[in-house]
Order: C-alpha cells, then sequence, then structure tokens
C-alpha cells in the first residue's frame, strides 16, 4: 500500500472547491442553491475524533510493544492495516467534501449581504471545512503512526526472483 500525500489530499480540495464554487453559480442562476446542512461539521468533526482516539491507541499500544513493557498487549497487524485504510479513506473523502463546502462557503460568501439568511450557511460551510481539514490531518497521522520502519538491510540486498530461487 503506498503512503496517502498531503499533495494528493490538497490537489483533490482545490479541484472539487473550483468545481464546487462553479457549480453553485450554475445552480443559483437557474434556482435557489440549496443550503449547507447543519449537521456536516458535527459529522466531520465525530469522525476526526474517532480517527483520532484510534490513533492514540495505535501509538501508545506500538510504543510499549516497541520498548517491550511487561504486559504490553501488542498490535495485530491486521488491524493496523484497516486503520490505516480507514484513515486513508476518511481522508481522500474528507478531501472531496472539504472541497464541496469551501467552494459553496466562496459562493455564499460573495451573497453575504444580498440574500439573508446566507450569514448562518457561510459559518456552517467554514465549520464544515475545519473539520475536513481535521479529519485529513487524522487520516494522515494514523498512516505515520502505522508505517513500517525502514530496513536498511534489506535496502541494499539485490531483490530475488522466484525463478533465481530454483
Amino acid at each position: 500500500m503506498k503512503p496517502l500525500r498531503p499533495v494528493v489530499l490538497m490537489a483533490i480540495t482545490l479541484v472539487t472547491g473550483l468545481l464546487s464554487w462553479g457549480g453553485s453559480r450554475l445552480w443559483n442562476s437557474v434556482g435557489t442553491l440549496p443550503g449547507v446542512p447543519a449537521a456536516a461539521p458535527i459529522v466531520l468533526a465525530i469522525i476526526a475524533v474517532v480517527l483520532v482516539a484510534a490513533a492514540v491507541s495505535l501509538r501508545s499500544r506500538l510504543r510499549a510493544q516497541r520498548e517491550r513493557a511487561p504486559g504490553a498487549k501488542g498490535v495485530d497487524p491486521l488491524s493496523a492495516a484497516r486503520a490505516v485504510v480507514l484513515g486513508q479513506a476518511s481522508a481522500l473523502v474528507a478531501a472531496l467534501v472539504t472541497g464541496v463546502y469551501g467552494g459553496m462557503g466562496v459562493f455564499l460568501s460573495s451573497m453575504w449581504d444580498s440574500v439573508p439568511g446566507r450569514h448562518g450557511q457561510v459559518v456552517t460551510a467554514a465549520l464544515a471545512v475545519a473539520a475536513g481539514i481535521a479529519v485529513m490531518a487524522a487520516g494522515l497521522w494514523i498512516q505515520h503512526i502505522c508505517r513500517l520502519p525502514d530496513d536498511p538491510d534489506d535496502f541494499h540486498a539485490a531483490p530475488t526472483s522466484p525463478a533465481r530461487r530454483r
């Protein structure tokens, strides 16, 4: 599994934000743009808290295992892999959602004075963007915690193919 890079998340967020901004402009010119759901920042914040709790738990268990602390409960490699996949998937979805709410928020902020009731939606969109960034950071942190250490002995060894072993 390849590590997820922050640059990829930023690119996804920016492209999605631009598309969302353009889509919001188009939608508003045809009809009335729907509002930003009030539950969006709450759901994203809950996901961020769950990911941070998993990261803290994994970090402490891996540290205790690495230091060979007596009574340390080890980490199942499959559980660590699942946590990394959850973190990466959450970060990718959060990048999309952050771009959508960011683009909508930028568009709605341009209508700050002209349309009543958009103030609250701009604030909700900003909170959703902040919570989405927290989810991305937590996903990247889990990935960082669960990475395997580099083995300098294996780095310089020539790879052996199955045909050479015969």
